[in-house]
Parts: structure tokens; sequence; C-alpha cells
């Protein structure tokens, strides 16, 4: 039986085309016929060899598939599957992360790439804190801080979308 290759950050470092494919990829679904669309400066052939290292590695998944005039089409996603009753091991953490830092870079990319930025104006926030809670405390904060950002997760008039990202990782 043939080992399953580990999904590694190894996939996309230093490698700027799978990285652009990557952030191409953040917060939807493309095709690779719209993929090509998003980055017309990449070839065809070298486009379809990274996205299926990235879909190996487990970066990018494959979320649909249909025939198109005699080939298959696929929808792929960012993102690794997993279910929280599994329990990732090293590698498929190393791959969550990799694909979380991809969305923080791609949209700072985005964002840098503006004609007029001004980070103030913009609420742009760049912070790191400590907080203290002890692991019966954790499922608590969890779910109070999921229902703290309910009321902003959905779009409305007048609203700016913005992108928060989080990571808490315990400090022994």
């Amino acid at each position: 039986m043939a080992q399953q290759q580990k999904p590694t950050l190894a996939a996309v470092m230093h490698q700027p085309v799978r990285w652009r494919i990557a952030q191409a990829l953040i917060g939807r679904e493309l095709t690779t016929r719209q993929l090509a669309e998003q980055l017309p400066d990449i070839t065809h052939a070298t486009l379809y060899r990274h996205v299926n290292v990235l879909i190996e590695a487990g970066i990018v998944r494959v979320v649909a598939e249909r025939k198109v005039r005699g080939t298959t089409e696929r929808t792929l996603r960012l993102g690794p599957e997993h279910s929280d009753s599994e329990r990732a091991d090293a590698d498929q953490v190393r791959a969550f992360f990799t694909v979380f830092v991809a969305g923080i870079s791609g949209d700072m990319d985005r964002y840098l790439g503006r004609e007029d930025i001004d980070p103030e104006r913009d609420g742009l926030a760049l912070r790191q804190s400590a907080i203290w809670v002890a692991d019966d405390e954790m499922a608590e904060f969890a779910a109070g801080f999921a229902r703290f950002l309910e009321p902003y997760l959905h779009p409305r008039d007048g609203r700016t979308r913005r992108i928060m990202s989080t990571i808490l990782v315990p400090d022994r």
C-alpha cells in the first residue's frame, strides 16, 4: 500500500507560482479555467502542474468535477478537509497553518496593491496579545468569541469587508 503524502509547508515555500495559486483561491472556489483567468501570465501547463502538486500536498482540494467538451473541469478550494472530530497530526496542522498564512499574505498583498492605502483610515491593525485562559475555560472562550463575531459575519449595506485573523497557541 502506498504511503499517503503528508501536506507540508514545502509545497508552497519558495514556489511563487504555487503561492499565487493559493492566494487566488482564498475565500472562494474557482474552476481551473477561472484560476487560469486570474493568473494569465502562467501557462496552462505550468498552472495545471502546480495545482496538482498542491492537491497532492493537501493544500488545495477538488470540491467538484464536471465533464466539459470531453475533459474534466475541476472546481478547487483552498484548504485541507478536516472535521472537528478528527485528530490532526503535526503535518496536517502544518498544512492548515500554511493555508492560514497564505490567506493572511494574500489579504495583505491585495491591500498593499490598492492605489490609495491609508492604514489608519482603512482600519489596518497588526496586533498580537497574550491571554490567560485555563484549559477548562478554552471552550467557553471560543464559544463567547464566536457569539461576539456572529453579528459581523454577514454583508450588509454600508459595511466594508475586513479580514480578521487570529491564532491561539498554547505557550507553556
